[in-house]
């Protein structure tokens, strides 16, 4: 659904709330090769505050747990990889959330170069989670969603 081998987007399935965001992360050939390690190794989830159960790279299939700290609490969020790419001035992966977490969807990291510049995007598709507590508190996971995407967009830098 998010697509992460793609450079433009298509139009997605409305149901659910859709967020793309880039920002450059830097820029040569160094900085490309450190970040297109470690976005498969997880740093871009792991530098934004979350734990990932998982040592090596994503691979198509993996079916791990990200554990999260939000206001004291700790929230532990099961999700699949569902997509990687690794092509020449693109790398990424695409999880989709599991019964479970806290909201339904699907979200990718990708790290691509324009020219020297080295970017990094986010893409999700979210909607409320089926279970409570996370359907009630669906608004402030939103806002919360919106306060990661910044750590997220910094994490690799």
């Amino acid at each position: 659904m998010t697509s992460p081998e793609l450079r433009r987007w298509p139009p997605s399935d409305r149901k659910y709330r859709r967020s793309e965001v880039s920002a450059v992360v830097g820029s040569g050939d160094t900085v490309w090769a450190r970040v297109a390690s470690e976005l498969l190794l997880w740093k871009v989830k792991t530098a934004s505050g979350f734990v990932v159960d998982s040592t090596g790279p994503a691979s198509p299939g993996d079916l791990l747990y990200v554990t999260a700290r939000i206001f004291g609490a700790t929230v532990v969020e099961p999700v699949e990889v569902v997509a990687v790419v690794q092509e020449p001035g693109r790398v990424g992966f695409a999880y989709r959330t599991m019964p479970g977490h806290p909201v339904s969807g699907e979200e990718a990291f990708i790290v691509h170069r324009h020219g020297d510049e080295v970017h990094l995007t986010i893409r999700s598709l979210t909607r409320a989670g089926s279970h409570q507590p996370w359907r009630v508190l669906y608004p402030l996971l939103l806002v919360a969603q919106r306060i990661v995407r910044r750590r997220y967009l910094r994490a690799l830098s």
